[in-house]
């Protein structure tokens, strides 16, 4: 990523974009109060130096799809091989090295609630072990705080997407089985170019993404650094909570400002929390005062994030 520092205009595009992904430029601009060709320049300034991607995500819920969270322990030094291995891989998602790169965390989406491919992993020779715990439910709705706060209640009421409506399973088609990695790679695709990847027409093309975001199975992610915001440490923290507390101790993390992600797990650690905090000095604020704190609270396991390979977008 290239060097970019945002300002107020970048911030509330930011959290515009994170309302509605594919919100016009126009009706961005209307709200914003500037001129539409200003906030196309702003996201494509962003979008070039890889400070700023629109990604489409499934639910998985809708799709069938089970997410694995893997983590690899590895030697020195073959972190940044494994971790790009991976990320290539269409079945991957939030590709990240770990712990000055002695690990890998990722997650693979399998059909159908199938297993993970991991006989591959456990035979390289630069991979120590591999643990697999099935991710049972995302418990946090919101995003991130400090990225979704730049703009007023109404604003974010002008630009917000309506909710999804249906909440019935739906069956992937054809076209869907096309669109959807092309809007994976870039949510912002306009429909010519998704015309021309997919083999049908715009109109139908526009039709299907409205049902698809309508029923709740398309979402809009803005994948960002959260250097760019200030905030230079992230962390996973496993946790791992007597089971009474579990709900209501993953609701509690889910309302503060430091977390970017909550979701129940299988194995040891029955949590699991992503924590973004100013600098080491807040981390360790946020574990002992805040999240020790909490009854209910066994024990908790902190894995420094190093880099991301991949979040939901493919790698390029």
């Amino acid at each position: 990523m290239d060097t970019v520092t945002l300002d107020s205009l970048d911030l509330r595009l930011l959290h515009a974009l994170q309302l509605d992904g594919r919100a016009a430029f126009s009706r961005i601009a209307e709200v914003l109060n500037v001129h539409d060709r200003t906030v196309a320049r702003r996201y494509e300034r962003l979008r070039a130096a890889g400070a700023a991607r629109v990604a489409a995500v499934t639910d998985r819920r809708r799709t069938g799809h089970a997410e694995w969270l893997i983590r690899l322990r590895v030697l020195p030094g073959g972190a940044a091989a494994i971790a790009q291995a991976l990320a290539r891989r269409p079945d991957t998602a939030w590709v990240t090295v770990a712990s000055s790169g002695t690990e890998i965390v990722c997650v693979f989406r399998t059909a159908d609630q199938g297993p993970v491919p991991l006989e591959a992993l456990a035979r390289h020779p630069q991979i120590l072990t591999v643990d697999a715990h099935w991710l049972l439910r995302h418990l946090m709705d919101s995003r991130w705080l400090a990225r979704t706060s730049a703009l007023t209640a109404e604003e974010i009421s002008a630009l917000r997407s309506p909710g999804p409506g249906d909440a019935a399973p739906i069956r992937l088609t054809d076209l869907d089985r096309r669109l959807l990695p092309a809007l994976a790679t870039d949510g912002r695709a306009a429909y010519p170019a998704l015309a021309k990847q997919t083999g049908w027409s715009e109109s139908a093309i526009r039709r299907r993404l409205e049902e698809l975001r309508r029923c709740g199975l398309l979402r809009f992610d803005v994948e960002t650094d959260p250097a760019l915001f200030g905030f230079s440490v992230q962390c996973m923290l496993w946790l791992t909570i007597a089971p009474s507390q579990l709900a209501t101790i993953a609701r509690i993390l889910a309302a503060d400002p430091e977390a970017a992600f909550v979701g129940a797990t299988t194995g040891t650690h029955n949590l699991l929390a992503i924590a973004i905090c100013r600098d080491a000095d807040a981390l360790y604020t946020y574990v002992t005062d805040r999240v020790g704190s909490l009854n209910g609270v066994e024990r908790v396991e902190t894995t420094p994030v190093t880099s991301y390979i991949k979040r939901a977008a493919p790698t390029l």
